[in-house]
Parts: structure tokens; sequence; C-alpha cells
């Protein structure tokens, strides 16, 4: 049974890789089909799913008498100072995506508002609160969710170090049992495997495009295969090194580089417009959470809630057991309260600023700038900073961070699918991780490469790959209050 967990989980990606490479027409159609399905009839399902999210993490994390409950003994202490902690886990929770979608989304919400004029303040409102819903509160709070409960089932409870840890209030350690336990850690897989996929097709397309845009190199396939190959090797020797050195390193560059960046930007974009955008923006967004947390198209707009929001509550929901495992790892020692902050609360004001930032920088150029930018999503934000000074300076460190956030998302799944395929080793092998390395690249460029769509096909595998292990999640909350009551003592921090 351990070994069944490596060998369909690999054997199921395996099947993905071949039929993108093979049997492109054929494999897009069908997962069209699988996607159309899941958003269509099963849209409502993320929407309820990612708000009960958001309702468990606030009251676990600040209201219930658990709040104090250690990850882990009473008297454990943290593994990583807090500025560490706080990088790891923002790497591998954004990464890719938030360079990506920065100045991308806000623009094409810009250019194409619902209800608004395009090119208006209406629409300029518009796509900042909308960029704040799917980027705020609710992905980190499905984050929360199922890296809490493995925190404190692996650190407090002395469970194995697998998603399916999270099963243990239900399932006894009988025989029978191994069989779901093992189908938890193989969805877990399977959804990691789809969800980074996404995200590091994303980063190798936008990497391919600022290289054209700066410095004229072409943008073909043969540019993104080298530049895959390249990165690949990159994270697979930083893989080797584990998480002391190589993610923990990196995940600090991660954060000083983007902190330097959005400064950058903040100071030579509408600087004035930029503080007082966010300001009114995230008073309209925290006015309109509960609605716009609920909106789906049920009347109208079906196709752009099911492109747009309905695609990121799957695409956070796919990311959760990579995320989730890895945060988990490096959240011993700390409070139920403590964490639901530190995963929550500072990464979503994070990436609120950092939209704040780049999507007005963006819109502050005007409607026909917009237009040209969103031509070619992976193109937009260097096209943006090109009407800028030192716009040119800013897009090499804009290469780099994506170079950078592209190792460590891949290094940390990596290391998640390595560990959920060794039954949980906390050290799993190298060549366990250098075979899931490969597996992940070559399902990003299985999809871009030959596909006919490929940022489509990208965004079908993760809305597929999420929605069995969204059901997961529901399990990870029940398991973990029903845990949570037999706890003697909560007021010990």
């Amino acid at each position: 049974m351990k070994k069944n967990v490596f060998y369909v989980s690999f054997t199921i990606c395996l099947l993905v890789v071949i039929g993108g490479i093979f049997f492109p027409s054929q494999f897009e159609a069908l997962a069209n089909i699988a996607k159309h399905c899941v958003s269509n009839m099963f849209g409502w399902w993320y929407v309820i799913i990612m708000t009960l999210f958001v309702i468990f993490t606030i009251w676990i994390g600040w209201f219930s008498k658990y709040k104090n409950v250690r990850l882990g003994e009473d008297n454990s202490k943290p593994e990583y100072n807090f500025a560490s902690w706080f990088a790891m886990l923002f790497s591998a929770g954004m990464g890719i995506g938030l360079v990506f979608w920065g100045t991308a989304e806000p623009l094409n919400f810009f250019v194409n508002p619902l209800g608004y004029e395009a090119g208006s303040p209406d629409a300029m409102r518009f796509a900042l609160l909308k960029s704040f819903l799917h980027w705020g509160i609710h992905p980190w709070a499905n984050y929360a969710v199922l890296s809490l409960a493995l925190a404190y089932f692996w650190y407090r409870k002395k469970q194995s170090y697998l998603v399916s840890s999270i099963l243990a209030p239900f399932l006894r350690k009988k025989e029978k049992n191994e069989v779901i336990r093992k189908t938890v850690d193989i969805l877990a897989v399977f959804a990691t495997i789809a969800g980074v996929s996404t995200s590091l097709g994303l980063g190798a397309m936008q990497i391919a495009s600022g290289l054209n845009r700066i410095f004229s190199i072409p943008e073909n396939n043969y540019t993104i295969l080298f530049i895959v190959i390249i990165v690949t090797l990159a994270f697979m020797l930083s893989a080797v090194t584990g998480i002391d050195k190589g993610i923990k390193i990196l995940s600090n560059i991660n954060v000083l580089l983007c902190m330097i960046i959005a400064l950058s930007c903040f100071l030579i974009g509408p600087t004035l417009k930029i503080i007082s955008g966010m300001i009114e923006s995230f008073g309209i967004y925290l006015q309109n959470f509960i609605s716009g947390a609920l909106e789906m198209g049920a009347f109208e707009n079906k196709e752009w809630y099911s492109g747009w929001t309905i695609f990121y509550w799957a695409w956070w929901i796919a990311w959760a057991p990579f995320t989730g495992i890895f945060i988990a790892r490096i959240s011993k020692g700390r409070t139920i309260h403590e964490f639901c902050i530190g995963v929550t609360l500072v990464p979503a004001l994070v990436s609120i600023i950092w939209f704040s930032i780049f999507g007005i920088l963006g819109m502050d150029l005007g409607l026909d700038t917009a237009k040209k930018a969103i031509e070619n999503t992976s193109t937009a934000l260097f096209v943006c900073l090109e009407e800028y000074n030192f716009g040119s300076v800013i897009s090499i460190a804009v290469i780099g961070l994506l170079c950078t956030f592209f190792v460590t998302s891949a290094d940390s799944a990596t290391y998640v699918t390595a560990m959920l395929t060794s039954d949980g080793q906390q050290n799993p092998s190298n060549k366990s991780k250098i075979s899931w390395g490969l597996i992940i690249s070559l399902t990003a460029l299985s999809l871009i490469l030959f596909t006919d769509n490929g940022l489509n096909m990208l965004q079908t595998i993760s809305i597929v790959g999420a929605f069995p292990f969204s059901f997961v999640m529901l399990i990870a909350m029940i398991s973990l209050i029903k845990a949570l009551k037999n706890e003697k003592d909560y007021t010990k921090a």
C-alpha cells in the first residue's frame, strides 16, 4: 500500500502528459467537457465551500476557545522566526500567479467591466474590487483550513506526515481503511500536480514574454522549452538541498525582490492615486465582502464568473494540498491564533497592496494602453512598465523574481509530492524528488506546447483536479473540530 500511492499517482500524472503530447486534440476536447461539467454544474459548490473556509478560519483563529492551542506540545516553540516563516508560506502560496496577474487581471476588468463603461472610474473600482476578492482572504483561508488541520494532527496528535492523517478521528488503524487513506493521498498528489503545473506554465510564458519585450528573444515554443529546462535543473538542485537551505534562502530572496519591485513601481507610478485608490477600494471590498463572495452569475454573466471567480476558487483548492502540506511542515510550535493571523490576514493584506500598486500603475495609463497590454496576458506588466521611467530595469528585476518564484514553487511542490508518496517521510529521497520534478515540468510543457490553447488547458486541469479534493477539505474542518473537543486545557499558549 505504501508503494501504491507512488505508482498510482505517478501513472495518473503520466497519462495526462501522454494525452497532452500524443493526443492533444482528443485530450483537450475531453478536458473541456470535464471543465464545463464541473464549472457549470458545481460552480455553486465552489462558492459555498470557499465561503465556509473563511467563516471557519475567522471563527477558530479569533473567537473559538481553541485559539490558544499550540500546534505541537504545550512547551514547543516555532522552528522558524516570523520573517522566514512568512517568506516561505507566501512564496509557496502565491508565487508566480501574483506577478502574472498583478497587472493583467485589473486591466482585464478595467477593459471589460460588468455593468460599467470601460475605462471609467467605476471600471477602476470594479477592477480592484474583484482582484481583492480573488487574491485576498479567500485563498489564504483555503490554505489555512488544510494546513491547520495537518499541523495539528502531525505535531500534536503525532500522526503520520500525510494528508490522510486528517481522517484519524474517523478511521481506526485497520487494514480495510488503508484504501480510503491512500485514495485521499493520491487525490492530494493529483491536485498538487494540477495546480502547480498551471502556475509553472504561466511563469514560463511570462518569462518568455519578458525576454521578448526587453531583449527581442523570440517568444516561441523553443524559448519556453529552454526556460523550463533551465528552471527545472535549478529547482531540482534546490530540492535536494532541503528546506533549511534551498527553499528558505530562495523564499527570503523572493520577499526581498517583491518589496524592491513593489516599492519601485509605487514611486515611479501615480503614488498618490495608488494610496487613495487602495484605501477606497479596500473599503468597498470590506463592504461587499459577503455579497461579492457569493456571486456566481446565476441570472447573467455566467460565463464571466465561470472563467474568473469559479476558476480562482478551483485553482486555490488545487493548490491547497501542496501549499497546505508545506505550510503545515514549517508551522510547528505556533498557536492556532498566531497561525491564522500569519496565514490569512498578513498575506491577504500584502496581496491587496500588490494589486493596488500594479493595477493602478496599469489603469492610470488609460484605456488604449490597457487594451494593448491585455492582447497577450503574459506581456501585460511589461507593456505597462515600458511607459514609465526605469521601466526596463524593473522589467529585468521582474524576470528575476519570476525565476526565483518558479524555483521555489516547483521546489516546494516537488518536496510535498515526494513526501506524500514516500509514506510521509519528512526528508524524502532525492530519487523521489527528481521523479516528481520531471513530472511537474512535463505536465506544464505538454499542456503549453502541444494543445491549441495552452493557458486554457492549464486552467482546465486545475479546475478538474481540484473538484474531488474539495470534499477532503470539508472533512478536514469537521475532523479538526472533532479532535479539538478532546483537548483538556484551551488556555495554554
